[in-house]
C-alpha cells in the first residue's frame, strides 16, 4: 500500500509577494540592491546551483475584461533558475526576458528569505525599495495615460428633425 500524500502547505503570502516584486524589478536595479545587501551583511551563505539559468518560452494566457473566457495571447521569453542553501532551503527564480543573472539573484534571495536571519534585511534593503519604485512607475504610467484621456459628450437636439 502506498502512503497517502500529505496535503500541500498553504502558500506563503510574503514569499509570493517577494517573488512577484523581484521578478518584475528592472534587472540592473535588482543587481545594485543585491550587491549593496551583500556589502552590508557580508558574504552569502554557501549554496549550490540546482538549475543553472535557462532561457525558454511560456504561453501567456489572458481573459477578456479579466473575467471572460481564457485565450492564448502568445509566447513570452522567460528565464528560470534554482539554488539550494547548505541549510536546505531551496529558492526559485523566474523572470521575464533573457536575464540570467536576475533569475539567479531572485532564486538566491528566495532561498535566503525562507530563513529568519536574512528575512528582515532582504525586506528592508531590497524588496521594499523595489516595491516603492514599482509603485512610482505605475503612478507615472497612469498619469501619462490620464493625460491622453478624451471626454465625449452628447448634445441633445430639441425641436425635432
Amino acid at each position: 500500500m502506498s502512503p497517502t500524500p500529505s496535503p500541500a502547505a498553504p502558500p506563503d503570502p510574503r514569499r509570493q509577494r517577494w517573488l512577484s516584486v523581484l521578478a518584475k524589478a528592472p534587472a540592473d536595479r535588482l543587481g545594485e540592491l543585491f550587491d549593496s545587501l551583500t556589502e552590508a551583511l557580508g558574504p552569502l551563505p554557501a549554496h549550490e546551483i540546482l538549475r543553472r539559468p535557462e532561457i525558454g518560452l511560456v504561453m501567456v494566457r489572458g481573459r477578456i475584461s479579466g473575467s471572460g473566457a481564457p485565450f492564448c495571447a502568445g509566447e513570452m521569453t522567460t528565464t528560470r533558475a534554482a539554488v539550494r542553501l547548505d541549510s536546505g532551503e531551496v529558492g526559485i527564480g523566474y523572470v521575464a526576458g533573457r536575464h540570467s543573472r536576475q533569475a539567479e539573484i531572485v532564486a538566491i534571495l528566495d532561498a535566503l528569505g525562507q530563513g529568519t536571519s536574512w528575512r528582515e534585511p532582504i525586506e528592508s534593503l531590497v524588496v521594499a525599495p523595489l516595491e516603492a519604485e514599482a509603485m512610482l512607475r505605475h503612478q507615472a504610467q497612469a498619469a501619462r495615460a490620464a493625460a491622453t484621456r478624451v471626454e465625449f459628450f452628447t448634445v441633445a437636439r430639441e425641436g425635432g428633425a
